[in-house]
């Protein structure tokens, strides 16, 4: 792939829902492997059955509008570098993402996962602005993240791979949020979404957590807007009733 290869994925998956509608096709019925750079807006609007790959790197709007494909970017196996210290994808990485899951092996840019609503992301690294406005999905983060994290966010969970307390006061917007500890069904569900981001990526980094899971388990924080889990306390309430 060269940098000017843009929206890639988007004519097959229009073609996809003219022909199967919203259900799209069984997972991974197609998979499609790149390697070099993804111009802007690979895997765009990527639907269901769809495995969109690439090995190298991705420009600003890797899964904008992501509904129902799996993604991933990943390093090459002869990469000499850290992944999880190195960028690999631009900004606004999932924009307006409804459904589907992304695996990143290294760092994104900014505005990641903003206005994602459905969506569930690993990624080893943000800039700044990341889960803004958010308002469904999962996200889990396994490196730094920049400043003003989770401003607007009104939905979803995010957790953070927080370990030598790397975050302050300019990481986190606290205005919609909480910060939690994790449950035992978190500390369960983020690690299988680290099991599948080693299977997706062969990520050094995840592998490493897991390695050691007992402890690194233990350095994950929660975030969870603050009206969202109120109204799930809710739901719980009326259900026992």
């Amino acid at each position: 792939m060269k940098n000017t290869d843009r929206s890639v994925g988007a004519l097959l998956s229009n073609e996809i829902s003219k022909a199967h509608g919203r259900d799209g096709l069984p997972p991974d019925t197609l998979k499609l492997l790149f390697t070099g750079a993804a111009g802007q807006s690979f895997g765009c609007f990527a639907t269901k059955g769809l495995h969109m790959e690439v090995t190298g790197n991705a420009n600003d709007y890797f899964g904008k509008g992501l509904s129902g494909a799996r993604l991933v970017a990943k390093v090459p196996e002869t990469a000499t570098f850290k992944p999880e210290e190195n960028i690999i994808t631009g900004n606004v990485c999932l924009y307006g993402a409804t459904a589907g899951e992304a695996y990143i092996n290294g760092i994104a840019g900014e505005r990641f996962c903003v206005r994602n609503s459905g969506a569930i992301a690993v990624v080893e690294g943000i800039g700044d602005h990341g889960c803004e406005y958010m308002t469904g999905g999962k996200v889990v983060i396994l490196g730094k993240i920049g400043r003003n994290f989770a401003a607007g966010m009104s939905g979803g969970i995010a957790y953070i791979y927080a370990k030598d307390g790397i975050f302050d006061d300019r990481n986190f917007n606290m205005e919609m949020i909480g910060l939690e500890d994790l449950s035992d069904s978190d500390i369960d569900h983020v690690e299988t979404l680290i099991q599948n981001h080693i299977k997706y990526t062969g990520s050094p980094l995840g592998t490493e957590l897991l390695k050691n899971w007992k402890t690194t388990q233990k350095h994950f924080i929660k975030i969870m807007p603050t009206d969202y889990k109120a109204a799930l306390e809710r739901m719980a309430q009326e259900e026992k009733a």
